[in-house]
């Protein structure tokens, strides 16, 4: 019976020690774990979409500032959240001068999602020099662009760079007209203003996956978001806003001036040395009208011709402003002849209008071979 008893104790004893035993692993193991998270590069404030949201307005709101540690021109440049600055996470130490001076600021980092640790360590080294209200957005920029009706902002950097390579995009200037478009605007961009855009859309592309570029007054101007907004209704998927608009384009590029154009031997034709050097080196700085039929169109024109033909050009007279010369061109100079005259008649106060008289064949590639009338 004895002998019972003291089995009993010892066995009482044994799975008190394992029990014991294992709680002490759990305790070491959960131990080591939240050590090993502290050691990671993980941030310990992180913040949700919507909290992020409340934060994206025009204008930027005071007391915060939206940071995208990215590096600059491979990611932020070519679309980011609205608002935010970049400040990439492998230049920080280089650029904290672009922090706030108020410590008391609230700083959002993001990068490029849950796996990009950019953000987290520019969120610890922004804590480190002493900023209180430091947050990471850890979903980042593609959480951003899944929401429906969400659309990135870009950078001056990123439209000049469509601007001279000719991109398939269209550039919208949503500021007034007389007031502001007509004074100054970006090569190449038409004026659709927001305050009349609804009866403007019929100028937007067909095609509802054309890169769509909104700007308008500035930082402070909204007038570019709205119109944004409305083009992602129509069903527009890539949509982009250069929030910094013409203030700072003008700043970075001043005014493009359009080649001298010297006329043809024909009324109101184009000099064809003078039209190529004007393709070559300043084709933005004409609007270039393309009055062919739709199928001729698709098999080749030049990159920033528009196509009008030239039996719809009479309902769509109204769309065509002065702001730049209009030149019209077609296969044989006998469409645009005949665009150039409906302009002189319907629209006189158009001075800057002229046609390519000459046999113009386009290729699919953009290149073109021009011969002169006989």
């Amino acid at each position: 019976m004895m002998y019972l008893k003291k089995m009993n104790s010892r066995l009482v004893i044994l799975l008190l020690v394992l029990v014991l035993g294992c709680g002490s692993t759990a305790v070491f193991a959960e131990a080591k774990a939240e050590g090993e998270q502290k050691a990671d590069w993980s941030y310990h404030d992180i913040v949700s979409l919507d909290f992020v949201k409340q934060y994206v307005k025009v204008p930027h709101p005071e007391g915060v500032m939206i940071i995208d540690s990215r590096p600059k021109r491979a990611k932020y440049d070519k679309g980011h959240i609205p608002s935010a600055v970049s400040i990439p996470y492998s230049q920080f130490d280089k650029k904290t001068a672009s922090l706030p001076q108020d410590k008391n600021t609230l700083l959002i980092f993001y990068c490029g999602g849950l796996k990009c640790p950019l953000s987290h360590k520019s969120a610890w080294k922004a804590e480190k020099l002493g900023y209180k209200n430091v947050k990471v957005f850890a979903e980042g920029f593609p959480a951003w662009m899944k929401v429906p009706g969400h659309y990135a902002e870009v950078s001056a950097e990123y439209v000049k760079k469509m601007v001279d390579g000719q991109k398939d995009m269209l550039i919208v200037d949503s500021r007034p007209k007389r007031k502001k478009y007509d004074k100054g605007h970006i090569p190449s961009a038409i004026s659709i203003p927001d305050s009349q855009f609804d009866k403007l859309k019929d100028q937007l592309p067909q095609d509802k996956n054309a890169q769509l570029i909104f700007y308008c007054g500035g930082f402070k101007c909204p007038l570019s978001h709205k119109s944004a907004a409305k083009a992602i209704n129509l069903g527009y998927k890539n949509v982009k806003v250069f929030a910094a608009g013409y203030p700072a384009w003008k700043a970075a590029y001043g005014t493009a001036q359009a080649p001298g154009i010297k006329k043809g031997a024909e009324e109101g034709s184009i000099d064809i040395g003078s039209f190529e050097k004007i393709i070559k080196e300043k084709p933005e700085s004409v609007r270039l009208i393309d009055v062919r039929d739709p199928g001729e169109f698709s098999t080749g024109s030049f990159k920033t011709a528009e196509n009008i033909p030239s039996d719809e050009l009479e309902k769509k007279i109204n769309t065509l402003s002065p702001d730049k010369p209009i030149v019209f061109i077609c296969s044989t100079g006998a469409r645009s002849g005949e665009a150039y005259y409906m302009v002189k008649d319907l629209r006189p106060e158009i001075k800057e209008v002229y046609y390519l008289e000459a046999e113009l064949t386009i290729h699919k590639d953009g290149s073109y071979k021009i011969v002169k009338p006989q």
